[in-house]
């Protein structure tokens, strides 16, 4: 008989994560700015993430869309029980956790009986058999809505190309070994590394894996075990996944990353002009991930093009609310691209962000305010594409029907709060403005703790957090060392605590993450 873990590593639990990528405004973003219409603000959208790991997630965009009825399976009980724990202590009504295989998730009956308009799969497609992709094919084919979208990630040639023998030299040296997957992992990495050093050909010759290994050694064992330690783990080029998902009737619209929808800023006019050369959509991606050596994609489809009109299109953007998710004095003057570090022209951002400084617009308003920004439609969609792909912008979600988005995400922000009482495993709060998350860490959580009991002071919320860790032998970190006394852990608390009230606490302000 077949182990329920079907070749999936087994021992580590799967990491808590939230994925901005799986976020419903920055999907519905994606369409827009490759002119695929989708109603984000349609009544009874059903959701559903396949391959959920913790569920965290699924949990924080319930929480930061209540409108939305959200679905996700997974195949460790381990998982489902944490995630639906999650969703009990936050009170969600509106998610639904399943125990499932992909191959018994889709005659679940107490699926929607008119299917999903978002399927979702993070971290997933790679890392599953043929089998059990077909599975996955067969679920999207036969629940997913005409005109709905689907996101999936993968790992992609040819970037991965280089690394394939390295994943094989640690996925058979811990092979060799019996006994807790973690210690099997620290002797592989071992193993690799001896090879590294007595200057192996393979390394001597691809020195960028070489790199790639000495960034591994400090990794979490538990997203290194299911990253690169199952039985199944497949890269793929865009074209051949292009296939398997268009016997489901998808089509392929674009990138999540809006980065990747700006050449420019990825390749060289020579680079450019090879890929304009290239009439045909799937093969242009395929060429475009040659000449960046892509190894990671995030793209979304759709089962049915409708296509904006160019009217239509300005129409959505023009009503699209967007948020700054870090301070305005955070956002550096220049991204990184493919090609390196790219200049934030200040003529034309420097307008914008200064508009978003004072809150959540939409482009209307930021095009109407002090008589215009003197930059041209394309400057600006451009501009905000930009700012959203590097992170400092995000798309946000309808004024209407914040008032219930705030009561659920305060909810499910103080339970996340809570347990940082006792860890530190989530790392993200669920924001009503922009329907998706904010990475704020232990520290951060425990001083919005304390601001929710009352304590106005920074000294405060940093006493308050030391009577949560002292108790629990924690030491901070400084300079790489660690605080060994009271006095010197409370006042390294106090320096993070006025920088979180000057840097970190306006954008949860103005997010609208209050507990």
């Amino acid at each position: 008989m077949q182990h329920w873990t079907s070749g999936y590593v087994e021992g580590l639990d799967y990491t808590y994560g939230f994925y901005r990528e799986l976020t419903p405004a920055l999907l519905a973003l994606a369409a827009l700015s490759r002119g695929q219409r989708f109603n984000l603000a349609a009544s009874h959208l059903n959701y559903c993430e396949l391959g959920c790991g913790q569920g965290f997630s699924v949990n924080l965009l319930a929480a930061a869309n209540p409108g939305i009825e959200f679905h996700a399976n997974d195949f460790n009980p381990a998982h489902i029980a944490g995630a639906r724990g999650l969703a009990n202590e936050a009170g969600l009504k509106n998610v639904h956790f399943y125990e499932h295989s992909f191959a018994d998730f889709t005659d679940e009956p107490a699926l929607p009986a008119d299917g999903f308009d978002i399927i979702a799969l993070h971290g997933i497609y790679s890392w599953i058999s043929a089998e059990n992709r077909r599975h996955v094919i067969d679920f999207i084919a036969r629940k997913l809505k005409p005109g709905g979208l689907v996101y999936i990630s993968y790992n992609a040639l040819p970037g991965w190309a280089a690394v394939l023998p390295l994943r094989r030299i640690l996925v058979d040296s811990a092979a060799r070994q019996a006994g807790p997957i973690g210690p099997r992992i620290d002797e592989a990495l071992g193993f690799a590394d001896s090879l590294l050093k007595a200057e192996a050909g393979y390394f001597r010759q691809n020195s960028a894996v070489g790199t790639r290994l000495g960034s591994m050694m400090p990794m979490s064992r538990n997203y290194l075990a299911h990253e690169y330690f199952n039985r199944d783990w497949t890269p793929f080029y865009f074209e051949d996944v292009a296939a398997e998902f268009s016997s489901a009737k998808l089509s392929y619209v674009g990138a999540v990353n809006l980065l990747d929808h700006i050449d420019e800023i990825s390749l060289t006019e020579h680079q450019r002009e090879l890929l304009q050369a290239e009439t045909d959509p799937l093969r242009r991606e395929t060429v475009r991930d040659f000449l960046v050596n892509e190894q990671f994609r995030n793209d979304l489809f759709a089962k049915g093009a409708l296509a904006h009109t160019f009217r239509s299109a300005c129409g959505v953007w023009l009503d699209t609310r967007f948020a700054l998710s870090v301070e305005r004095a955070q956002v550096p003057p220049t991204i990184k691209g493919a090609r390196g570090r790219i200049e934030l022209h200040e003529a034309v951002y420097n307008p914008i962000l200064d508009a978003f400084a004072g809150g959540p617009i939409t482009v209307r308003e930021l095009l109407t305010r002090g008589g215009g920004l003197g930059l041209s439609w394309e400057q600006v969609t451009r501009a905000l594409s930009v700012l959203v792909g590097a992170g400092h912008l995000q798309p946000c979600l309808p004024e209407k029907g914040e008032d219930l988005r705030v009561e659920s995400c305060r909810a499910f922000n103080l339970a996340v709060c809570r347990r940082a009482e006792d860890s530190e495993d989530l790392q993200f709060l669920a924001s009503p403005v922009t329907g998706g998350g904010l990475l704020l860490d232990r520290f951060e959580q425990l001083f919005l703790l304390a601001i929710g009991e009352g304590l106005r002071e920074p000294g405060q919320w940093a006493g308050l957090a030391w009577r949560i860790l002292g108790p629990q032998g924690q030491r901070l970190l400084k300079d790489g060392k660690p605080l060994e006394t009271a006095e010197e852990n409370i006042a390294e608390l106090c320096a993070r605590a006025e920088k979180f009230a000057e840097t970190r606490l306006p954008v949860c302000e103005q997010l609208k993450i209050v507990l």
